[in-house]
């Protein structure tokens, strides 16, 4: 890659209208222009290449293919294009060696809520109102973008590409991650795979005994003055009895669960299991996605939630994201290694085992 820094174009001066938005997403050199279109093309359904960048591979057909000294052009939607690569210019972090113009409505809301969560910067770029909509989906794909390929995201750059606030997301923030297959485990099989990564995992589906109705309530008025025939009441009860035993020793199929990981100081790893519809796109229409997919969800819990939201958290916090994040990490892979499927990341994006 870094041999074709030389040839891409420079970064056009763009004077954009004023119902549109001008961002520029900074990556290193050892990403490919392939890896940003799969990035587009797990969060937008329509994304597609107008123009394919030269020497790319694309996922979906393009009419063409650039020129010369040409960049791409790949659209997520009617009103929003992603263009490059090209040069970077002047006031970009260290490393950056190419960059994509994004360029989409200009659609703001509400100014962020003082003291508000604020866990990627996105209210100290936009202190006037947070993008919504259009533009909002596309600020959170630049944001998840940037984060998984390492780069950065210039918000509201000017005509030159430069911006009062560039973001660059850690890419340490993101901790969950979810599974999906077509491999259902019973409980105490998941049980037993957890536990070969710590030995502390457990069940989480405890409950307590049904006693069943108290004694003599068959006998009692079901509210002051009611007329009920004595008789038929206690039928009546005996019927509901009869069928609350039947249910409770012929349950219905198990259709999820979960298992816990108590962390102490470091909160609590959760994984939840169960059917789901709402799969990544890029999963969507193979074989074994068409019905539906079994999700193994892995959250991560933290003992302090505010520090969570805080776009620069305290030590003690990011000691313990970085140790419940290689636990989570671990249950993820060993998990694959028994059912197989897919593994996805917080932003909905596609993880390599062998990455993790």
């Amino acid at each position: 890659m870094s041999s074709l820094v030389n040839t891409y174009p420079a970064l056009p001066r763009t004077a954009i209208a004023r119902h549109q938005a001008r961002h520029v997403l900074a990556l290193p050199d050892d990403v490919l222009v392939d890896e940003v279109e799969t990035l587009a093309v797990s969060r937008f359904a329509g994304a597609r290449w107008d123009v394919a960048p030269r020497g790319a591979e694309p996922l979906t057909p393009a009419p063409r293919t650039a020129g010369a000294g040409e960049p791409g052009v790949l659209r997520t939607s009617r009103h929003t294009t992603l263009t490059g690569p090209y040069a970077p210019g002047p006031g970009l972090p260290p490393g950056t060696t190419q960059v994509f113009e994004v360029v989409c409505p200009r659609e703001r809301g509400e100014p962020p809520f003082p003291g508000g969560a604020d866990r990627d910067g996105l209210g100290r770029a936009f202190p006037q109102g947070l993008p919504e909509k259009e533009e909002g989906r596309a600020t959170r794909w630049l944001v998840d973008a940037a984060r998984r390929l390492g780069g950065s995201v210039v918000m509201d750059a000017d005509e030159t590409g430069r911006a009062a606030v560039v973001l660059t997301p850690d890419q340490s923030v993101t901790v969950d991650m979810t599974l999906y297959t077509d491999v259902w485990l019973e409980p105490d099989a998941a049980l037993s795979v957890l536990q070969r990564v710590d030995r502390r995992v457990r069940l989480a589906m405890d409950a307590d005994p049904w006693p069943g109705p108290p004694d003599g309530i068959a006998d009692k008025p079901l509210y002051p003055g009611e007329k009920m025939d004595p008789e038929f009441r206690r039928r009546l009860h005996a019927e509901a009895e009869k069928r609350d035993i039947e249910s409770l020793e012929n349950p219905p199929p198990l259709d999820g669960y979960g298992l816990m990981l108590d962390l102490g100081v470091d909160g609590i790893v959760a994984v939840e299991i169960g059917g789901e519809d709402a799969i990544p796109l890029l999963l969507r229409g193979l074989p074994w996605t068409v019905d539906g997919a079994v999700a193994y969800r892995i959250r991560w819990e933290p003992v302090d939630l505010i520090a969570a939201q805080d776009e620069v958290p305290t030590i003690d916090y990011r000691v313990a994201r970085k140790r419940a994040g290689e636990l989570v990490a671990d249950l993820a892979r060993t998990l694959h290694g028994v059912v197989g499927g897919e593994i996805a990341d917080e932003a909905g994006f596609l993880v390599e085992p062998a990455d993790l």
